[in-house]
């Protein structure tokens, strides 16, 4: 059986009678309407699956574009999303954000972990000279990206999407206290590492 084509309605979607989507969110989230299956007994305010993933789509992916680039931030938004779909307390999620922020937030460690595994598996099965250093980025960007996932996280939902820091704790799963922890050693690391260069 062969996949549809981004933009192809999915046979059995119930948004096969729209016309065309253009929009990569709602090819997701038809996707995730199929993944999701029927919607539960649960649902707050009779939102699918797929009104849900509609709904926090776009704050999902602009974390995730903070946490591991635009390239693949569309990518740790589907998988999160899926991974949280098939969990067995999704039944029980009432604060569908609350559970999906933390899952994108997993989600981008793993891809992390597997980008770096994988690069370490090139670098040593490459010849020395054929490796290329990285691609050199605007020097705060570069700075950002040398944080830990959990500091990027909170700095991309502060400045970023000008959150305060009960409203970040809530939506990773953190305590406040945490956040500001979290958020004061991002400051002091960034300081240190403009200060050596």
């Amino acid at each position: 059986m062969s996949s549809p084509e981004l933009g192809e309605p999915i046979k059995g979607s119930p948004l096969t009678s729209q016309p065309r989507r253009r929009s990569a969110t709602r090819e997701i989230a038809s996707g995730v309407s199929q993944i999701g299956g029927p919607r539960h007994p649960w649902s707050v305010g009779d939102l699918s699956d797929e009104a849900i993933y509609e709904k926090y789509a776009d704050e999902l992916v602009r974390l995730a574009t903070g946490l591991v680039g635009p390239s693949d931030a569309a990518d740790v938004v589907s998988m999160a999303v899926v991974r949280a779909l098939g969990s067995p307390s999704w039944a029980g999620v009432r604060d569908h954000r609350g559970y999906l922020y933390p899952a994108v937030l997993n989600e981008a460690r793993m891809n992390f972990r597997t980008t770096m595994r994988r690069r370490a598996r090139e670098t040593r099965s490459a010849p020395r000279d054929l490796v290329e250093p990285p691609e050199l980025r605007a020097e705060v960007l570069d700075q950002v990206a040398r944080l830990s996932l959990r500091q990027r996280a909170v700095v991309v939902l502060t400045y970023w999407d000008d959150l305060d820091a009960s409203e970040v704790a809530r939506r990773l799963g953190i305590s406040p206290g945490a956040v500001r922890r979290h958020l004061a050693r991002a400051h002091r690391h960034l300081r240190e590492m403009i200060n050596d260069d």
